[in-house]
């Protein structure tokens, strides 16, 4: 990114890893897993998969014609500048978008008559002042697990002296809530997601430099733990390293967390354990670009950039093991995905990046999409 970033503390399960990440840490003190950096087997790539559908079934579409309004199915939101982080909030039918170059965090209703406005017309509830340049700028949102009592979001940004976490108020103004995170040319995308509601995760890119990402003096490269507490924030402590281009964390109903991140040599879904090692769930050669993922209880949906689809990779409900190879479902139906966050009753709020450099934006575009995925599907490999 999700960039390429994931969402929020009200999604089912995050309280119960509350338990789980007080297993991982050692008190007061941070533990890095070196056996993170180490070679990976090759995996099977999308040449060897058994894609499924490439689109959803053709619908009658009700929508009006216009400029901004788009006739795909699921489709909620147009028009936007290179969209980062997506979050469905509790309601089931409004979600936040955040622009990586602007800044700008814009509210979504996906069940307005008309749903499709330019995104200059769609409400702007906060505007951060970011360092877009490289690959920096506003990676990642998310909402309080209180949201509805005290209207508090966080971002993951880029300044112009590093990279950061803020917490923004009713009033848009940006509070720094962890700093000193390194900044580079490239490297420099981030995602954070709540796991109670005084707990959050960051992961935090490499900065262009893969050392760091094995240096315990360095905030690179990591998945990191920070507590939220009125009036403090606790310093941060690292539930494991390793990290190269950050993608997204995301974290199953029964408080398993999972990562994506991109490497030279390969693509990577992982697990981390409750000792913080990293567990491979699959990696792609092929380089399909991995981004925003959202975890079940029996699968993990991962956004992809180059690919232009969604994979979703099934996963064993007690070993947590992606023994089949990932599907790709809605395969350039909507182009590059980047954001992807979980919605009501197993749906996915997704959000394009075909504005970003490489892409072919179309005159919607970017686009924000709301929708229900097939059922896991996948096939060994040959």
């Amino acid at each position: 990114m999700s960039s390429f970033r994931g969402r929020t503390g009200v999604r089912a399960g995050k309280v119960s890893l509350s338990i789980l990440i007080a297993a991982v840490l050692a008190t007061g003190c941070a533990r890095f897993d070196d056996s993170a950096s180490g070679p990976f087997t090759t995996e099977p790539t999308w040449k060897d998969a058994d894609f499924g559908p490439e689109k959803p079934s053709p619908t009658t579409s009700t929508k009006p014609e216009g400029p901004c309004i788009d006739q795909a199915d699921g489709v909620v939101g147009t028009c936007f500048d290179v969209t980062s982080g997506v979050v469905g909030l509790p309601d089931g039918t409004t979600g936040l978008v955040g622009e990586l170059k602007t800044g700008g965090i814009y509210k979504i209703d996906s069940a307005d008559p008309t749903p499709m406005p330019p995104a200059h017309v769609a409400p702007k509830i906060a505007q951060l002042d970011v360092d877009g340049s490289g690959d920096g700028g506003l990676s990642d949102i998310t909402i309080s697990p209180t949201y509805y009592e005290d209207g508090l979001m966080y971002a993951y940004i880029t300044t112009p002296s590093d990279n950061r976490v803020v917490r923004i108020g009713e009033d848009g103004t940006p509070k720094p809530i962890l700093t000193g995170i390194p900044k580079s040319a490239t490297g420099n995308h981030g995602a954070i997601e709540f796991i109670s509601e005084t707990d959050m995760l960051v992961l935090t890119g490499d900065a262009g430099d893969p050392a760091a990402a094995a240096n315990p003096n360095s905030l690179a490269g990591k998945l990191l733990r920070i507590k939220l507490t009125p009036g403090a924030t606790s310093q941060p402590e690292v539930v494991t390293s390793g990290i190269a281009t950050a993608g997204d964390v995301c974290v199953g109903p029964g408080g398993t967390i999972w990562v994506t991140d991109r490497t030279a040599v390969e693509d990577r879904l992982r697990r981390v354990t409750p000792d913080g090692a990293l567990v491979t769930g699959w990696t792609w050669t092929d380089h399909p670009g991995v981004a925003g993922c959202v975890a079940a209880a029996d699968s993990v949906s991962v956004a992809m950039t180059e690919a232009k689809g969604l994979a979703i990779a099934a996963a064993d409900k007690d070993t947590h093991a992606i023994t089949a190879v990932p599907s790709l479902q809605y395969q350039n139906t909507w182009g590059r995905l980047n954001g992807a966050a979980p919605g009501p009753n197993g749906s996915l709020w997704l959000a394009t990046v075909n504005k970003a450099p490489g892409g072919e934006p179309g005159p919607n575009d970017d686009r924000v999409i709301l929708i229900s995925p097939l059922a896991a599907q996948g096939s060994g490999p040959d």
